[in-house]
């Protein structure tokens, strides 16, 4: 089992002008902590062209598209808090959860990922945490 989830996966507190500058710092924090090539990073914004990674909840996921596991070294997940939100079409994203998931562990990650998102409670938690341990706390150890 690999740790997906780390203390320096997280980015909090960070000023986005547009959905295209969220992808690009949650892929950075990806390419940066070794889980993906930068050329991963092209793959989440063909992604968001194709179909949006907004999920709801104030919260989107952006990943790449079909084609792109081989650029993914190993699976990850980067955190990003935009106290500001971000616009994503007419919603508006304060969270900001970038996927790699290597040899189809994509949708393992995604359905963990959903059990704490999905409750309003730790998204306003998520959205008010003042430590990178807060996000931890509230998301869990996360491997796959």
């Amino acid at each position: 089992m690999n740790k997906i989830f780390n203390a320096d996966n997280i980015v909090l507190n960070k000023r986005l002008r547009n959905k295209e500058d969220a992808i690009d710092v949650a892929g950075k924090v990806l390419v940066e902590q070794g889980y993906v090539d930068p050329e991963y990073v092209d793959c989440m914004h063909k992604r968001e062209e194709v179909i949006s990674t907004y999920i709801g909840n104030n919260v989107a996921i952006p990943h790449g598209i079909d084609g792109s596991e081989k650029y993914i070294k190993e699976s990850g997940i980067s955190f990003i808090q935009v106290p500001e939100g971000v616009k994503y079409g007419e919603d508006t994203a304060y969270i900001i959860m970038g996927v790699a998931g290597k040899d189809g562990t994509h949708l393992d990650i995604l359905m963990k990922l959903y059990e704490v998102i999905c409750e309003e409670e730790n998204i306003t938690k998520l959205k008010e945490a003042q430590t990178k341990e807060e996000i931890l706390d509230i998301i869990g150890d996360l491997t796959v």
